[in-house]
Order: C-alpha cells, then sequence, then structure tokens
C-alpha cells in the first residue's frame, strides 16, 4: 500500500510539479486609482460637455462649459466703466479741451488788438488836449478805456494759462483711483467669464461624466472624473503573520488574468491597525484571521482598468 501511495505521489510530481515544492504565498487584490474630479468653480446650467466615458483627454482640453449669457453683459458694462474712467482721467491730465482754448485765444487776441487801439487813441487824446482841441474829459475817458482794456487782456490771459494746466492733484488721484476699481472690475468679470470653461487638469482617461448638457450643477459639484492610465496601484491584504517580513519600498510582481508577463509593484502604504478583526479573543489561531491593508505602485500599468483583480508575489 505504501508502495502504491509512493507511486501515485511521484506520478502527480511528474504531473505537476508545483505539488512537490512550497508554495509561494500570494497576495489578492485590486487594482485603484487616484481620481481627479473635475468641477465647476461656480453654479450653472451646463451648456455642453465635450468628453465621453473613456475617452482620453489631454491638460487643458475643453471639458464642459456653462451658459454665459450674464458673464458676458456684466464684462461689457465692466469695460464700458473702465472707459468712461480713462477718459475722465485723459481729461484732467491734458486740461481744456483743444477747441475750448482756441476760443481763449481767439479772444485773447481781439482784447489785445483792442488794448492797443485804445492805447493809440488815449496818446492821440493827450496830444490834442496839450494843444487845447480836446477837453479834459475826452482824456479821462480815453484813459479809462486803456485801463479796461488792460485789464480785460489780464483776465483772458489767466483764462488761457487755466485752461491749459491739467487737474489739481486731488482730482487727478480721484480718478486715478477711480480708473483702478473700473480695470479691477474689469479683470473680475473676465474671471468670472473663464470661470465658464472647464479645462482638464490633467491627462488622463475620463472615467465617468456625472452630468449631461442642460442641467444644472451647484459649484464644487463633480461633473467628470479622470484619471490617469500610467499611475495606477494596487490595493492588497497581508495575513498577520506575514505582515512583519514587509516594510514601505519593498518589490513585488504582479499578476492579473489576461496580463502577458508579470507587472512590477512597489509598497508606498502598509497599515498600521488590521482592517478586519473578529468578535473573538486573540487566540494564536485566530490571528491567522487578522489582515492588514498595503497599497503599492504600480510600474508599467498601462492596459489595467481601476477595480481590476490583481495578485501580489514576492519576486523569486
Amino acid at each position: 500500500m505504501n508502495d502504491f501511495l509512493a507511486s501515485l505521489m511521484a506520478f502527480a510530481v511528474s504531473v505537476f510539479p508545483s505539488l512537490g515544492e512550497d508554495a509561494v504565498p500570494g497576495f489578492n487584490g485590486y487594482v485603484e486609482a487616484d481620481y481627479v474630479y473635475v468641477a465647476a468653480s461656480a453654479p450653472g446650467r451646463i451648456e455642453s460637455v465635450g468628453v465621453a466615458e473613456g475617452e482620453t483627454v489631454a491638460q487643458g482640453q475643453i471639458l464642459l462649459t456653462l451658459e454665459s449669457t450674464s458673464q458676458a453683459a456684466a464684462l461689457r458694462s465692466a469695460q464700458a466703466s473702465a472707459a468712461v474712467a480713462q477718459a475722465n482721467l485723459d481729461n484732467l491730465q491734458t486740461g481744456g479741451r483743444a477747441a475750448e482754448i482756441e476760443v481763449a485765444r481767439a479772444s485773447l487776441h481781439r482784447a489785445e488788438a483792442d488794448q492797443s487801439l485804445a492805447r493809440s487813441t488815449l496818446a492821440r487824446s493827450e496830444q490834442l488836449f496839450e494843444r487845447g482841441l480836446v477837453p479834459p474829459a475826452q482824456v479821462d475817458a480815453d484813459r479809462a478805456r486803456l485801463a479796461s482794456a488792460d485789464a480785460q487782456v489780464e483776465q483772458l490771459r489767466a483764462q488761457l494759462e487755466v485752461s491749459l494746466l491739467p487737474a489739481r492733484d486731488a482730482q487727478r488721484i480721484a480718478a486715478e483711483a477711480s480708473l483702478e476699481v473700473a480695470r479691477a472690475q474689469v479683470a473680475l468679470a473676465q474671471a468670472a467669464l473663464d470661470d465658464r470653461v472647464v479645462a482638464s487638469p490633467i491627462s488622463g482617461q475620463v472615467e465617468r461624466v456625472f452630468f449631461v448638457a442642460g442641467e444644472v450643477t451647484a459649484a464644487g459639484t463633480p461633473v467628470i472624473s479622470i484619471f490617469q492610465p500610467d499611475n495606477l496601484k494596487a490595493i492588497f491584504f497581508i495575513p498577520e503573520p506575514a505582515r512583519a517580513e514587509f516594510v514601505i519600498g519593498d518589490r513585488l510582481d504582479l499578476t492579473c488574468d489576461g496580463c502577458a508577463r508579470p507587472l512590477a509593484a512597489r509598497i508606498t502604504r502598509l497599515a498600521s491597525q488590521p482592517q478586519y478583526t473578529p468578535p473573538i479573543l486573540y487566540s494564536r489561531d485566530e490571528r491567522e484571521r487578522l489582515v492588514f491593508k498595503a497599497e503599492a505602485v504600480i510600474e508599467g500599468a498601462s492596459g489595467l482598468l481601476p477595480g481590476q483583480p490583481v495578485t501580489l508575489w514576492r519576486p523569486q
């Protein structure tokens, strides 16, 4: 009988060589991705969604747009206010308008001509008075006309100088501040309009699209989830008896159904507390029921998908 069992075992080992060796412990787990949840920073009605589930997107690619009618109108209003503020500042800095300055100059030239005429008339009257041909009242009247012409010239010269001067410092500072406020409003309105277009923050693959065009989304509510296919990790569980054999940084082999060859993985996280604790005492036999959650970054994970079952082994 013993010879028969020995022969049977030898046959089994020849057919299944692994039966004659100690099994290499494997740890079952699954693939997981770090998702980026894309959301709008402001609420609104979704105008269009430019991607579909499973599609590959590039960083900066437009993913969705929100209705922006009110934001565009607010930007136009802010730009108009900024234009008004700029015109007011320019007007204060440059003084009077060109037409007003020309009118002031023409009035001054006329007053100077009247002054010259009054001066000539007074000189003639004084000569005639010395010869006794005009009364003193005539000389006094011509002298008064010259004084009036002199005053008119001085007044118009002062008005022309004032029209050429810029505004006072206080007025100019106030106008500059108003322009800065208007420009800030333009920047704010432009930012609000830009926020109505949402671009992809990373290059990756679209996993889920949670909203469709026409629906209303709140600020910060995820609309699209994206993951990077080459940045996946394996979640697996190490039994309590083997927990002490592993440290962060250990390298493992990863296999899966359909994988042509094992992939490399590196442990990046080991739980310090067991994930599943039976409601019983910690006897030696029951410790084997404790498992510790671990994570390992998969190198060259192209082709794997989140949720796919995998098995990890220590390299041989």
